[in-house]
């Protein structure tokens, strides 16, 4: 059985990530966002730093983000970013106290993280590649195909229930994952015009200091 790896230096609170994951970016957001500090400790996907033992040990799957807290190793940017909701209920809140709503925000978080995110992730982009032999303008369609169809549902889905932001007038984990979607959208040029709601939200969201220090352009390993 494999060992769980201890937190560096006890308690002390580090991110692993890399700068361009859509996941590790939500947690980032999260944090800033709760105001809880935090050490960034690169894990480069590029350079497959993920599928070393040492991360690995961390997390089996080999993904990022993990967080360390507390003594504690976590994984799943959803389940990292809910478990600070609760483990730090004195700092602003990402879901909303009644059932109905928070489930709600968590029915649009779940549609970025678990229905559209994983179709462009990169490793789905270099099975696209090495196995299937999709060339650039291939993957591009592909990313563009999932994307437009999850953001498309999320326009409408959001619609009657958006305010300043996807959920009232309050930053909730539904805008946690929104950002970081949109920022790989354009990435592969995925056209944004049919979607005016999201965009109007994004670009309120842009002008939140959290989420300026979460962006990818900021991080210690952005290229």
């Amino acid at each position: 059985m494999t060992e769980r790896p201890i937190p560096p230096s006890g308690d002390k609170r580090v991110l692993y990530g890399y700068w361009r994951s859509s996941a590790a970016y939500r947690v980032r957001i999260a944090l800033h966002h709760k105001g809880l500090a935090f050490d960034n400790a690169p894990v480069s996907l590029i350079r497959g730093e993920q599928s070393l033992a040492e991360h690995l040990a961390r997390n089996p799957q080999g993904l990022v983000p993990v967080l360390y807290d507390a003594g504690a190793v976590l994984t799943q940017s959803l389940a990292i970013c809910e478990y600070l909701d609760e483990a730090y209920p004195d700092t602003p809140r990402l879901l909303p106290a009644h059932p109905l709503e928070r489930a709600r925000v968590r029915a649009m978080a779940q549609l970025i993280a678990c229905d559209v995110h994983p179709l462009a992730n990169l490793r789905v982009l270099k099975y696209l590649e090495a196995e299937l032999g999709l060339d650039a303008a291939g993957k591009q369609a592909w990313v563009a195909r999932w994307l437009s169809d999850g953001l498309a549902a999320l326009e409408a889905l959001a619609a009657p229930l958006a305010g300043d932001y996807l959920f009232g007038d309050a930053v909730t984990l539904a805008d946690v994952c929104l950002v970081p979607q949109l920022y790989n959208a354009r990435r592969f040029d995925v056209d944004l015009a049919p979607y005016p709601l999201l965009r109007r939200i994004d670009a309120t969201l842009a002008e939140l200091p959290s989420f300026q220090a979460a962006h990818p352009s900021q991080q210690p390993d952005a290229a």
